[in-house]
């Protein structure tokens, strides 16, 4: 039996998470009362019983509740009972505008202020986020591309090593994206713009693709790249790393950065391994 435990900030994703593991047949629970957890893993897990897969929501509502949740995940381990630990993560702004949004008070703070919640929360939940055998920080993470990260790891049983790549292309005219952790400037390779046929394209486009790619300095740079951040990557896990914004600039941010951003996308996804999504900022921009 696959034994899932789905626990994390609230706001993180965690309702959201358990609706599409239970999509992908998964017996899923929410919310047990905590003297019932043990008898219900019990029970689940009995010889003969027809649920092989199993996802159960855990919250925190109280400090000492949740202290009891973690010595009976403790004990049922001890026990031989195997399971696997999720946690949803998302950064403070994240959880703050989410909160917000659906007019919700945090369950540590119900007559205070949101962030006094959110930062004890963090507290009362840093062992067991350190446990955790997924992090998924759904800071910059679209419904789909959620499921798709679940999918990976729940479905498919591709290997996961808790760390979200995002390659981003963006435009120094627009600003260096905040989030970025790397920026890479591709403003030396010659720039399509001054090209009538490829002005009003972009670098999702192969006309623009191979223009860029048509000059030795775009291979010899997108080679170099890969290879210091397949480099990197372990080193950023083993540090407990759990997200990775890698931006990408030209000028506009319509050409040569997306052409340059999808060539670095493709030489991960076939790595694979990690969580990895490609985003355009500045691509529906005016022409620049």
């Amino acid at each position: 039996m696959r034994f899932v435990v789905i626990t994390g900030m609230s706001g993180g994703g965690k309702s959201t998470a358990l609706r599409m593991l239970e999509d992908a047949g998964f017996y899923c629970v929410d919310n047990l009362p905590v003297p019932l957890i043990e008898k219900f893993v019990e029970l689940i897990a009995a010889p003969g019983g027809e649920v092989t897969k199993v996802a159960l929501g855990l919250d925190v509502r109280a400090d000492q509740a949740f202290a009891d949740v973690q010595k009976i995940l403790e004990k049922l381990r001890v026990n031989g009972y195997s399971f696997e630990i999720l946690f949803m993560e998302a950064n403070d702004r994240t959880l703050l505008k989410r909160y917000k949004e659906t007019r919700r008070v945090h369950p540590l703070s119900p007559d205070g202020r949101i962030e006094d919640g959110i930062h004890k929360e963090r507290g009362i939940l840093k062992d067991i986020r350190n446990k955790s055998d997924y992090v998924i920080d759904t800071s910059n993470l679209l419904t789909r591309e959620l499921k798709e990260e679940l999918d990976r790891i729940f479905v498919q049983n591709e290997e996961y090593n808790s760390l979200m790549i995002n390659v981003l292309s963006f435009g120094f005219k627009y600003g260096i994206p905040a989030d970025a952790d790397l920026v890479f400037d591709v403003r030396f390779l010659p720039n399509p713009f001054y090209i009538d046929d490829l002005k009003y394209k972009t670098g999702n486009d192969k006309e623009v693709q191979d223009y860029v790619m048509s000059f030795q300095e775009a291979h010899i740079f997108i080679d170099k790249l890969a290879d210091m951040i397949e480099f990197l990557l372990p080193n950023y896990v083993k540090e407990g790393k759990y997200q990775l914004v890698i931006g990408i600039g030209c000028t506009g941010g319509k050409h040569r950065s997306v052409t340059l951003a999808n060539q670095l996308y493709a030489r991960l996804k076939n790595k694979g391994g990690y969580g990895l999504k490609i985003s355009h900022r500045d691509v529906g921009q005016g022409v620049s």
